[in-house]
């Protein structure tokens, strides 16, 4: 693809970026073919490479976003199959990211827009106040159908139950049982132990059990995705930093080996920590450092070898690959080989390179076409007919078990219950049970 960038646009590092990124397009349109919202709409300007040409132009000119590139832009997903199908390496994610920090910086939302986004924004990212926000929600559900737009679906979407903070969520340092073979950082997030405090609980168990000490580091946090997604640069980049340096604390005092993740959105983001941060001189190369050593889960447990079941489950498990873990962090392989070595009989969902339209704030703000990709997503899930659901990312959680009756759980959850660990409360409350 040709550009058209001058010299002075040239020496913004984000846009010498993305000129570099553009310039590696060359037409083809392979990614409209995975592309879930040009599945659905079928409109070119809600495909990658219809948003590539958007953004082009919208940077080349160097104008204020119109409301016609928002509009597109707002709708991708960020799904990143655009990424997997591209045979040329188009960077989308680093180009659309750019985009979105452009129209942050250049566009006036409508109030009502300003408001919502602002509100996601503060919330979201702290688990104090996402808790306050989730026990207003439930005393205000009976209102729902009086509520405007999209404050309707909000409500709609609040748990039945909000739970108390884990202890597990608090910084200290769990010892691994019998000899130590490593030693990791658990980031616990932010909107997921709100959510599910079950995942941290689980993952910490079964790390612990396997020989692993787990240290929960002082004054990590959010991620930042949320946000960045928004385009809200510097809180993202905030966030970064307050955990590269927490991470790196530990680093260089009693060491580590692995920074794990077990949700797959906040994976593909601290991976690009070094990116992130590229220009900062004073967090550069502490941010590349952490983010060579970020791991999800599933592939640290991986690179162990000592899944083995305690007992035969006999279930059969349906595997969602969540859009940031096969695309964004391209892992494929290593969750259902672990279900398996578990003992669960391991099913590929159709159409599974397909969102199901979670994607961090994604639901909450584009609820119609959300809403479509969920509806698609289920019916797919359950066309393999699986007594269980499996995933990696809170989002997807939360998004497809608000669309069927099979229970929906963390893959490291499953992978505690069949080493010795408890049962997880989904399974507990749909009266799933091992068949021996």
């Amino acid at each position: 693809m040709q550009t058209n960038f001058s010299l002075a646009q040239l020496a913004d590092p984000d846009t010498a970026e993305s000129e570099k990124i553009l310039r590696n397009c060359v037409h083809c349109g392979f990614c409209t073919a995975t592309c879930p919202t040009y599945t659905l709409l079928g409109d070119e300007l809600d495909s990658p490479r219809g948003r590539i040409y958007l953004l082009k132009d919208m940077l080349e000119k160097g104008k204020p976003a119109s409301a016609k590139v928002v509009k597109h832009i707002d709708r991708c997903l960020s799904c990143l199959s655009c990424m997997t199908t591209c045979p040329s390496g188009v960077h989308y994610m680093h180009l659309v990211d750019h985009g979105r920090k452009y129209i942050e910086e250049t566009f006036r939302r409508p109030l009502p827009e300003r408001a919502l986004r602002w509100l996601l924004a503060f919330v979201l990212p702290s688990p104090f106040r996402f808790r306050l926000a989730l026990l207003g929600a439930f005393f205000a559900k009976p209102l729902a159908p009086l509520m405007p737009g999209r404050l309707k679906g909000l409500l709609a979407m609040a748990p039945a139950e909000v739970r108390p903070p884990s202890t597990v969520d608090r910084p200290q340092v769990f010892p691994a049982e019998g000899k130590r073979r490593a030693r990791v950082a658990l980031m616990t997030g932010c909107a997921q132990k709100v959510l599910a405090p079950e995942i941290n609980e689980a993952t910490v168990r079964l790390l612990t059990r396997l020989g692993v000490e787990v240290v929960v580091a002082k004054g990590a946090g959010c991620c930042g995705a949320l946000v960045h997604h928004m385009g809200k640069e510097e809180p993202a980049l905030e966030s970064a930093r307050a955990n590269v340096g927490a991470w790196m604390r530990e680093l260089e005092g009693e060491g580590l080996d692995a920074v794990i993740i077990n949700a797959s959105g906040c994976g593909t983001t601290v991976k690009d920590y070094g990116f992130m941060l590229r220009e900062d001189a004073d967090w550069k190369d502490k941010a590349a450092t952490i983010a060579g050593l970020t791991k999800d889960v599933t592939e640290f447990l991986d690179s162990l070898e000592v899944i083995a079941p305690r007992e035969a489950a006999d279930l059969t498990v349906a595997y969602h690959s969540a859009c940031s873990m096969q695309h964004g962090q391209q892992i494929r392989r290593q969750p259902k080989d672990l279900l398996t070595k578990a003992g669960f009989a391991v099913k590929d969902v159709p159409e599974g390179h397909l969102c199901c339209g979670s994607a961090g704030t994604y639901n909450l703000l584009q609820p119609e076409i959300a809403t479509q990709l969920k509806e698609r997503k289920v019916r797919n899930i359950e066309s393999t007919r699986p007594d269980i659901i499996a995933t990696g990312n809170i989002g997807c959680m939360t998004q497809i078990g608000g669309g069927t009756a099979i229970p929906v759980v963390h893959t490291v959850e499953l992978l505690d219950w069949a080493t010795g660990g408890p049962k997880p409360p989904a399974l507990d409350r749909a009266g799933v049970e091992r068949a021996n």
